[in-house]
């Protein structure tokens, strides 16, 4: 695994560099192997190594020559390297690499590693998400999966993409799917609401039939498709037409000075929202006191959810149960 993800990291890097990278190794290895040879005409290992840069560039200044039969044989493998192996080397990985990188921006390649997020659909909901992992994780590896797009930066967009049906086994192989931390399926704005929401539920049959455990985030427009979307096994579900229809009406009949969707993206934007089991030691207290035990962490106890019900803001007097589970608000990636 470690040597597929340094071959991807060299083949994620800029031509020249590349080509620099195989040039240094190639000339170091010659560079030792005459210092081994020959080590009375050439006292260190950087002589070996200039020696092996001049005759390989064939430019040749003549300062140090090798003495033996074995070090002229060197000297001889150095100028072929220099003079055809190394150029052909260098037009023929040039050329595969422009391929290779083709490929990449145009989703054929697959992909070979594991622990990534997988995000289907490109539009600006999946842009918004990957630049909000990219910010608080870093470190977090992306595969795109789209139909509609031709080709991609992957370096500017820091993500893996691969172009197929999302709902076809192939597509998700090529995703590595099996290997996937989590899946994203976003719902697409080109269809309307209806198909979208059917494909949304095919691509979470399909992702679930090839990997029973990954979580599931499933976009679903219309409300008579949210049991579907479960029932097909996604793990979440994202309403999307609740949540904005919710905000409208909010906007419509807001007291003027507040503005409910500019809080709202502003606290998500630097907060996130927890679910915990009520922690044995506060069963039995009030919702209050339970608030003050938050605090003093830096967080802020919303609601619970008891009996399956969402309640957010309770009385604060309200006593907490044993099966209880409890909604924080806490900073972004504590």
């Amino acid at each position: 695994m470690k040597v597929q993800s340094l071959w991807s990291w060299y083949f994620h890097l800029p031509i020249f560099v590349r080509l620099l990278l195989t040039i240094f190794c190639i000339m170091i290895l010659f560079g030792v192997v005459i210092y081994i040879l020959e080590p009375q005409t050439f006292s260190t290992v950087f002589e070996g190594i200039w020696w092996a840069f001049i005759t390989g560039s064939t430019v040749g200044y003549g300062d140090y020559v090798p003495a033996t039969t074995a070090g002229k044989l060197v000297g001889i493998g150095m100028i072929l390297a220099g003079g055809g192996l190394l150029t052909y080397y260098m037009v023929t990985v040039s050329s595969q690499t422009v391929q290779r990188e083709q490929k990449l921006s145009e989703g054929a390649v697959p992909y070979k590693n594991q622990d990534h997020v997988i995000i289907i659909g490109w539009n600006e909901r999946s842009r918004h998400i990957i630049e909000m992992i990219w910010k608080f994780h870093p470190h977090e590896k992306m595969v795109l999966i789209d139909e509609s797009l031709k080709k991609i930066n992957y370096r500017k967009e820091h993500i893996h993409f691969i172009k197929g049906n999302p709902t076809l086994d192939h597509t998700l192989h090529h995703a590595n799917i099996t290997k996937a931390k989590c899946v994203i399926i976003t719902s697409d704005q080109s269809k309307n609401e209806f198909q979208a929401d059917q494909l949304s539920v095919l691509a979470t049959v399909a992702v679930r039939g090839l990997n029973g455990d990954v979580p599931i985030i499933t976009e679903i427009l219309m409300k008579d498709q949210i049991e579907n979307a479960r029932r097909a096994g996604a793990t979440s579900v994202i309403r999307t037409n609740d949540f904005m229809g919710t905000l409208f009406f909010h906007e419509i009949y807001r007291p003027k000075p507040v503005k409910p969707f500019d809080i709202i993206l502003e606290q998500l934007a630097s907060q996130q929202y927890r679910e915990d089991t009520l922690p044995e030691k506060f069963q039995g207290i009030t919702f209050l006191e339970c608030s003050h035990k938050y605090a003093k962490k830096d967080e802020l106890l919303v609601g619970i959810i008891r009996n399956g019900r969402f309640q957010i803001n309770p009385p604060f007097q309200m006593k907490l149960e044993k099966d209880d589970r409890v909604i924080v608000l806490s900073s972004l990636g504590k």
